[in-house]
């Protein structure tokens, strides 16, 4: 149970200023109804409880499911089947997603049924299934991923001048609600499980990024659609609000299809996994029965999520927008930075990928860095969208197209792992709290103002949600690379070894080579050319404390990263190992290496027969 209030106290220390937030503005200048208020305060415990339940099955069964997944495709010799296998799992994740199917209902209410919400649902999960199996291929290929993106956001480019506006809100809105509470940790988990099997100096990098492709997936589909049918324009009349009465009555009235809409996200991935459990993984009755209860708890979890998301957040959103709105359309921008500041936070996702952070950096990339910069620009993105409403001339393409050619355009310059992070944090922000609470806010207040229009206007603000954080963090990203560190000059000179006992006893020395990241196999191979014989490469950050790189402002460290090699050589060759690696230019300029020996005992042989190193009779 300790997991659990873990998980409890980590998400009610960012539910509390979302509620905080909508408690102020309902006793201040909101006029909403006692049954709403205490509707929503109901709501908010149930969330608290829900996400709770919903992020330790996570950690129980998506994450393992997705892992054993990975191994399935990473191992996989044919193409075919790789290829099959990440469009099943794409497709499969995305077609049963909360946030998809919220999307599609509003979707549908909104064009008055114009558009299909269940023909919506299959057209954006074939789109995620078709750019999950590229991105596959393109992690396995060890393919960059700044032109990956950058070919695929091209030809978004070419096809958003040839949809409507309601098309390109649409398709961007889509991308955002694909990558949600269930989605994201299982393709983080799947892009993991595919990086440590492929390994290599890119595998951190490569750790990110899957969640970013096929986010780009439904953009595509939805364009597509309009312009091979020809569609440009949707008609429809979005009916007039009217909130539930009650308080219990419409939360316990919504569990039930809430539970089946929950059961059918779950069901189509977990009967594939086991499947392949039962053909191939064969997992221990312990593994999988942490997995089934994984799988209880993920369904109970998003249950009551959902449950207090629909029937708590999603009226109060709405009547919050309409209210201020009607008071005074500049408000709403304040409002909308505000909200989008302090929602983001409360987001799932964003805890499911600050956790992947953690554990493929070792802790090196500072995650309190990455949320303020999550929390600053999706901020700004709900307050130009307020903007949008606000003024009719503004249109949603000026700062969608100009953000993502300004994102791609850093990712050539960016540090490569902050360049998976950005794309993946511009999915995972955008979760169930932006596909309804912030979603109906905005809706609720282009229902007011009459020179917006719902379906353009109220739509939209997914997809500045979804775009603000991959532009914000790759800026971070360029920052980070282009600190340089200052080192002191090392003298190249050669060495010689110290002979501070007497020979009898010397055997070996140990050889420490500090090299910046990627070189490390380099030096192992000049110094097995030198007489060096096996090495131990260690991977972490770090600097001499007057060496120290700090963003400036916020004064957050950020170190850069190092690789140790560990070489045992004898004592003859051990200044000729040593002096080869310093006169390398390409390790001396690129690799800024510094090289640090001393004498020690023949370790390896006297550990290796049992005797006490004193009693060591080996040969130098």
């Amino acid at each position: 149970m300790i997991p659990l209030f873990e998980k409890i106290k980590e998400v009610a220390r960012t539910l509390l200023p979302v509620t905080i937030l909508v408690m102020v503005l309902c006793f201040t200048i909101i006029d909403a109804e006692a049954d709403i208020i205490i509707r929503f305060i109901v709501g908010s415990v149930m969330l608290l409880i829900g996400l709770s339940v919903f992020l330790w099955g996570v950690d129980l069964a998506m994450k393992p499911i997705g892992e054993q997944m990975s191994l399935e495709v990473a191992y996989s010799k044919s193409p075919f089947k790789i290829a099959v296998l990440g469009f099943l799992l794409g497709f499969l994740i995305t077609v049963a997603e909360p946030d998809l199917l919220i999307l599609g209902m509003q979707l549908e209410q909104a064009s008055g049924g114009a558009l299909n919400a269940s023909a919506i649902v299959y057209l954006v999960s074939t789109g995620v299934g078709v750019m999950v199996s590229l991105g596959v291929f393109k992690l396995l290929q060890d393919k960059p991923l700044s032109a990956f993106m950058a070919i695929t956001y091209g030809v978004i480019l070419v096809l958003a001048f040839l949809v409507s506006e309601e098309f390109l809100a649409i398709s961007f809105d889509a991308s955002g609600a694909t990558t949600g509470a269930l989605t994201t940790p299982f393709v983080l988990a799947l892009s993991l499980g595919l990086s440590k099997v492929k390994g290599g100096k890119h595998s951190e990098e490569n750790s990110f990024g899957l969640v970013g492709i096929m986010s780009a997936g439904p953009v595509l589909a939805v364009m597509l659609m309009s312009v091979i049918s020809g569609q440009k324009n949707i008609r429809g009349d979005m009916g007039e609000f009217v909130a539930a009465e009650g308080v219990l009555g419409p939360i316990i009235n919504s569990i039930p299809a809430v539970f089946v809409e929950s059961l059918i996200a779950l069901l189509p991935i977990s009967v594939l996994f086991f499947i392949f459990d039962f053909k191939k993984f064969k997992l221990s009755r312990d593994e999988i029965s942490g997995i089934i209860k994984g799988l209880v708890f993920t369904l109970a979890g998003l249950t009551l999520f959902l449950a207090a998301v629909n029937s708590g957040f999603l009226d109060m959103g709405r009547i919050i927008g309409m209210e201020i709105a009607g008071l005074n359309r500049w408000m709403l921008i304040g409002t909308g930075f505000l909200l989008g500041l302090i929602t983001v936070l409360v987001e799932p996702a964003v805890h499911v990928l600050g956790g992947q952070i953690e554990e493929v950096t070792g802790g090196h990339i500072p995650i309190n860095l990455i949320r303020i910069s999550l929390s600053i620009g999706v901020g700004i993105a709900i307050a130009l969208s307020m903007v949008r409403i606000a003024v009719p001339e503004v249109k949603l393409w000026y700062f969608l197209l100009s953000g993502f050619a300004i994102a791609i355009l850093l990712s050539f310059f960016s540090d490569p792992v902050f360049i998976g992070i950005a794309f993946d944090a511009g999915g995972v922000a955008s979760g169930p709290m932006t596909a309804t609470f912030v979603l109906a806010f905005a809706q609720g207040a282009a229902a007011v103002v009459d020179t917006a229009n719902v379906l353009v206007d109220g739509f939209g603000v997914i997809a500045m949600v979804a775009m603000a954080p991959v532009l914000s963090i790759m800026i971070l990203g360029t920052i980070f690379r282009h600190k340089k560190v200052e080192y002191p000059a090392v003298e190249n000179k050669a060495f010689k070894a110290p002979h501070l006992l007497e020979e009898a006893t010397v055997r070996h020395d140990c050889i420490l080579a500090v090299i910046d990241r990627g070189f490390a196999e380099k030096v192992v191979d000049i110094a097995r050319q030198a007489g060096a014989g096996g090495a131990t490469i260690i991977h972490g950050r770090g600097v001499d404390e007057n060496q120290k790189v700090k963003l400036p402002i916020l004064q957050i460290e950020l170190q850069p990263e190092k690789e140790i090699v560990l070489l045992i050589t004898g004592a003859h060759v051990s200044a000729c190992v040593a002096d080869s690696l310093l006169r390398d230019a390409q390790l001396a300029e690129n690799g800024k290496i510094a090289v640090y020996m001393s004498t020690t005992q023949a370790m390896a042989e006297t550990i290796a027969s049992g005797k006490d190193p004193g009693d060591s009779e080996c040969d130098a």
